[in-house]
């Protein structure tokens, strides 16, 4: 599942993650953001939810996909986004440092064997007292992607790098995953000495 896979999947519009629109679940975890927050949205895909809190006043925000497709059409619907602010990269290589990582359809697409991978690395690109604000699916899958998951999988992963991890059923899911997604909320642990 590199560039190329990911690439022929919006080539072929197969696309079947993309809701079209922010996710709603993730509107309300918004609210724990600050307008002056170094963001980023790594597999963001056609990225509304970037456009959303560019709207709102978010001014630092970073999106970013392995595939071209995707980035080229938010530009296209986004003509005053920051270029340099559009990053066409592989999230588990870059080395950018963010006040917060929004998780939105990216962990599901990785292979559950890249899972640890990528909670040390959205560790690794938080800053200080950082945090991981999504959406993950509290379902399983045959095959993938998606690849399915648990809270109870999850607070064990997070739980192994984040100093505090909660997980919640969401309540306003869209209709398709209603029941079938958790939001996750991880703090990155300061290591200032007192």
């Amino acid at each position: 599942m590199d560039a190329e896979y990911w690439s022929s999947r919006y080539q072929k519009k197969q696309t079947g993650w993309d809701l079209g629109a922010a996710s709603k679940s993730l509107l309300k975890l918004f609210k724990k953001l600050n307008k002056e927050d170094k963001i980023l949205i790594p597999g963001c895909g056609n990225a509304y939810e970037a456009e959303y809190l560019f709207e709102a006043g978010y001014k630092n925000i970073h999106i970013m996909d392995i595939a071209t497709e995707p980035l080229s059409a938010f530009k296209k619907r986004n003509k005053t986004f920051p270029t340099q602010q559009v990053i066409h990269d592989d999230f588990f290589s870059h080395r950018e440092k963010y006040d917060a990582i929004i998780e939105q359809t990216f962990f599901c697409a990785i292979h559950p064997e890249l899972r640890r991978n990528y909670v040390d690395q959205s560790h690794d690109l938080l800053n200080e007292n950082g945090i991981l604000i999504g959406v993950l699916f509290n379902r399983d899958f045959d095959g993938g992607p998606p690849f399915g998951g648990n809270s109870k999988e999850y607070l064990h992963l997070f739980g192994e790098k984040f100093e505090t991890v909660e997980i919640q059923n969401c309540a306003d899911s869209v209709e398709p995953r209603l029941g079938t997604e958790v939001t996750i909320r991880c703090q990155k642990k300061s290591t200032k000495k007192i």
